[in-house]
């Protein structure tokens, strides 16, 4: 079953992405900060990508991504492909994506302090499963090509 997101979700993610714009590189390096304490799960990701900079910069450009375009969710399917392709390669598979949320959330509280009020963090737990979802979706068919 497909999650949905409400009208006020969207409306709350949209409303983050200038806030995203400013932190969201802060926000991922934090967030793998937090994710990293798995060893299992560190062992999932290019070190190198991580000590270069690279990874958490992607990652905050795909998260400001969806932000800004989380009404028109066809402009992302190109790069929500790309992704699942390359999660597939790294072999991350659907049970790794609640330590994922675990680690995002309150990455976006940490940086954000006040400004992630419940209601945005609300929202964003919401836009995350939705976003998930729809990865694990795409992977799964990935998975069963191969």
């Amino acid at each position: 079953m497909t999650r949905t997101m409400s009208p006020e979700t969207i409306a709350i993610v949209k409303s983050t992405a200038p806030a995203l714009q400013e932190h969201g590189l802060v926000i991922t390096k934090r967030m793998y900060e937090r994710l990293f304490v798995d060893p299992e799960i560190k062992k999932l990701f290019d070190q190198a990508a991580q000590a270069s900079g690279e990874q958490p910069k992607r990652l905050a450009a795909a998260i400001l991504a969806f932000a800004q375009n989380v009404d028109k969710l066809d402009v992302l399917k190109s790069a929500i492909a790309r992704i699942a392709k390359r999660h597939v390669a790294t072999r991350v598979k659907s049970e790794h994506y609640p330590s994922v949320a675990n680690a995002l959330l309150p990455a976006i509280k940490d940086v954000l302090g006040d400004a992630a009020s419940d209601e945005v963090l609300k929202a964003w737990g919401e836009a995350y499963w939705f976003l998930a979802d729809v990865l694990i979706g795409e992977e799964a068919a990935l998975y069963a090509e191969h």
